[in-house]
């Protein structure tokens, strides 16, 4: 259990943790598609698509693609998986086009504004982000959760990503908070969970995607459950 006591700062991943990255996704693949006449069935892209992406992200995350490996070959590999082929200069084209496109739609995971509103007068709140820096803010802004934190803390001003325990003591660092007072909140147990307890920080695991992991580590399958531990 978490001795609420001891904690006075609560961090948050963003993506797939309050930020419905996945509605939002479809929804600026469903523009894109659109704007470029490209006659491409949108939920059979999506199928292929996600898997695709969450695995390029953990590349991104181990240093083995870069950011412009990963926005080219997520498309690349799903295309493929379709059978269908564009020029590179086009995939780079719809690749921005997308990342112009995503910050459109701001839906925010079930019970997330809720549990911002509850625990936003009890906790300093923050956010930790492995997202890209330019569209974060965007994020943030636009679907009118920026007010409840007091810092955000990306990998990409760290120069690391997570897991590593460099983007954690950063972000504990621009709280001016201790460790040992923190709690850290994410979906990603590789990133989230496993850079926030090696910077000794104490963690709740959103496991939406119900993941088997250790039997240590505290796990909700909601994030209202929340309101419950904090």
């Amino acid at each position: 259990m978490i001795e609420k006591t001891t904690i006075t700062d609560v961090f948050f991943d963003l993506d797939h943790t309050l930020w419905d990255f996945d509605k939002n996704s479809a929804l600026a693949f469903e523009r894109v598609f659109a704007k470029h006449n490209m006659e491409l069935p949108l939920e059979a892209f999506l199928r292929a698509y996600e898997p695709i992406n969450f695995r390029y992200w953990a590349a991104f995350r181990e240093e083995r693609v870069t950011k412009q490996e990963l926005r080219r070959g997520r498309l690349i590999d799903t295309f493929k998986k379709l059978d269908v082929t564009y020029s590179v200069a086009t995939i780079d084209l719809i690749s921005e086009a997308y990342i112009d496109e995503l910050p459109g739609n701001n839906h925010l995971l079930p019970g997330a504004m809720e549990l911002l509103e509850y625990l936003n007068p009890l906790y300093n709140l923050h956010i930790i982000t492995n997202g890209f820096h330019e569209v974060q803010h965007i994020k943030l802004q636009k679907s009118e959760i920026n007010h409840f934190f007091k810092t955000v803390t990306s990998s990409e001003e760290v120069g690391v990503k997570k897991p590593n325990p460099k983007v954690f003591h950063r972000a504990l660092e621009k709280a001016g908070v201790a460790a040992s007072n923190s709690v850290m909140i994410g979906d990603t147990y590789g990133a989230d969970i496993i850079g926030a307890e090696a910077a000794k920080m104490d963690t709740i695991f959103y496991n939406y995607r119900q993941e088997t992991i250790p039997s240590h580590i505290k796990i909700v399958d909601h994030l209202i459950e929340i309101k419950n531990m904090l």
